[in-house]
């Protein structure tokens, strides 16, 4: 067999030229601006031979500071195929902890959509690697001046270059992207995909078994390019010869559905707090999301109700579970061929079977690996061809076993293969010696129809180590009382499992890429700051 590599390299020639009448559509609120796959393909290689023009001529990283749209798409196809690394920075970061991710990248240059100037613009100083500025669309540039960065017109270096680039030979295991984990606990850590990696991820999550993705597709990238590379949709899309529905910034319920309605897409991804948003507005003011054939939705754990809203509009939402260090995608709760009813519920509800490529297992106290059946419960730990086996510059043996990642969820694999997560390790709440699962509560307390958000966390407590404290959105114009949702939950739950405090808030507190960020909820209990009702 001829050794051809796996690159993103190859994946762009063959998207932008057999699929070359495929398109990417930018969402401009009120209307589109549409490119075709071929036309994409030149302005990556004009993005290349420009970039190449301001000293990138290795394995520099290149960071992005953007929106989802069709220039940073052409950043996804010019960068890693050019030699170079693709770094995407998280624009809801905090300052500090951008400053720390592009100088522990060392980014060499930064392409940033004009109307993030103003968050770029105070750290911009900071960036002690980084030498050139290339500002993508309008914005008042003004306030990048002064840092000592030369600023670059995209669209002006673009048309200076040429439309043809010599593009290299690239062993696929060099690095191709990197994206930055969200740092719950310490610094955020660098994960770096291999081109080999990508295109493995990019073939798997585009089969059957996952989301079927074909030249017939329009796919929807809801989740953020500079989240784990959009689930690694942009990739497959362009593997696949499906055209890309891209929403740049407007990533409320409104403009969406707008979105849904004009470019019917038949493939959408976003976390849970995205949807339950699109859900609450489709029932409000109406909408047709027909097109839609496959929602995967991941990030956090994916409520059942929402799910079975969605089937009330003829809309399957498909959970998936993975994370940045996984590709992310590695797992998909499609139910059982022939399955109907509970059974397939049961599946749908869990976090779903591992994708051919990849290994999981379950290890308890002493590394000790425990049976498929469903009812043992340990730490997930998972390997295959795109997990990362290290963190770049950064030594963490502990996150790693002989191989295998280590990855912090705790859960149960069934015998035909179905895995069951019951709680992020750090989120177990242990009461009097035993376990409670956040993510349980969480789901029968969403389940409840003027229940919009629900996050659950463990707090000290004298008599038991810890408790669970419920804390809880309503739904506009509902009235909701902590007596009413204790009988609620007390039909689906054990009677010791009841949370004893509860407290009813206006939103809960979501990290930079959507997920309940617990360690907030934590803390304003420990300060006092929330208003909590005691039972007993």
């Amino acid at each position: 067999m001829q050794d051809f590599p796996l690159t993103i390299t190859s994946i762009m020639r063959f998207g932008t030229g057999v699929f070359g009448g495929s398109e990417v559509i930018t969402w401009t609120g009120d209307g589109t601006r549409r490119e075709t796959y071929a036309r994409l393909g030149e302005r990556a290689a004009r993005l290349a031979g420009a970039l190449r023009g301001l000293g990138v001529d290795g394995d520099q990283r290149v960071a992005t500071f953007m929106w989802n749209n069709a220039e940073h798409l052409e950043a996804y196809l010019a960068i890693p195929s050019m030699g170079a690394v693709l770094h995407t920075l998280n624009l809801r970061l905090f300052p500090d902890q951008l400053v720390y991710i592009a100088n522990h990248a060392e980014d060499r240059v930064v392409i940033v959509d004009g109307s993030l100037i103003p968050l770029l613009a105070p750290v911009l100083p900071q960036l002690k690697t980084i030498r050139d500025v290339i500002v993508v669309g309008e914005g008042d540039t003004g306030p990048l001046e002064g840092a000592g960065k030369v600023l670059h017109s995209y669209e002006e270096l673009l048309a200076a270059a040429p439309a043809e680039f010599d593009w290299p030979e690239i062993d696929e295991r060099a690095a191709a992207a990197m994206c930055y984990t969200s740092g719950t606990t310490g610094n955020p850590k660098g994960v770096v995909y291999s081109h080999r990696s990508a295109y493995l991820h990019s073939m798997s999550i585009a089969t059957g078994n996952a989301m079927g993705m074909n030249a017939s597709d329009r796919v929807l990238p809801v989740v953020p390019m500079f989240h784990a590379n959009a689930w690694g949709l942009p990739y497959a899309a362009i593997m696949a010869g499906a055209s890309l529905v891209m929403p740049d910034r407007f990533l409320q319920a409104e403009p969406l559905v707008r979105l849904i309605e004009a470019e019917r897409p038949t493939i959408a991804g976003a976390v849970p707090t995205i949807w339950a948003d699109v859900l609450r507005h489709t029932r409000e003011h109406g909408a047709d999301l027909s097109s839609l054939r496959l929602v995967p939705c991941g990030g956090s754990a994916v409520p059942e109700s929402l799910m079975r809203g969605f089937d009330d509009l003829g809309v399957t939402i498909v959970q998936a579970w993975g994370m940045t260090e996984t590709s992310p995608v590695a797992t998909m709760a499609h139910p059982p061929v022939g399955s109907g009813g509970e059974d397939a519920w049961r599946a749908r509800v869990s976090q779903g079977r591992v994708l051919a490529g990849l290994e999981m297992r379950i290890v308890g106290d002493g590394d000790v690996v425990l049976p498929h059946d469903g009812v043992s419960v340990g730490e997930v730990e998972i390997r295959g061809p795109w997990i990362t086996g290290a963190y770049h510059l950064d030594e963490d043996p502990s996150r790693f076993n002989d191989g295998w990642l280590r990855t912090g969820d705790v859960g149960t694999l069934s015998a035909d293969g179905y895995l069951i997560l019951t709680d992020r390790a750090k989120d177990v709440i242990k009461s009097g010696g035993e376990w409670i699962s956040s993510v349980e509560l969480e789901n029968h307390l969403m389940a409840h129809p003027d229940v919009l958000e629900a996050a659950v966390v463990g707090v000290p407590d004298e008599r038991w180590q810890e408790r669970p404290l419920a804390s809880v959105v309503v739904r506009d114009g509902a009235v909701l009382t902590a007596e009413e949702l204790r009988g609620f939950l007390g039909d689906r739950i054990p009677k010791w499992q009841l949370p004893e405090r509860w407290s009813f808030i206006e939103s809960v507190p979501k990290t930079s890429v959507g997920k309940f960020d617990k360690k907030v909820l934590r803390r304003r209990y420990a300060d006092g700051e929330l208003t909590v009702r005691h039972f007993g």
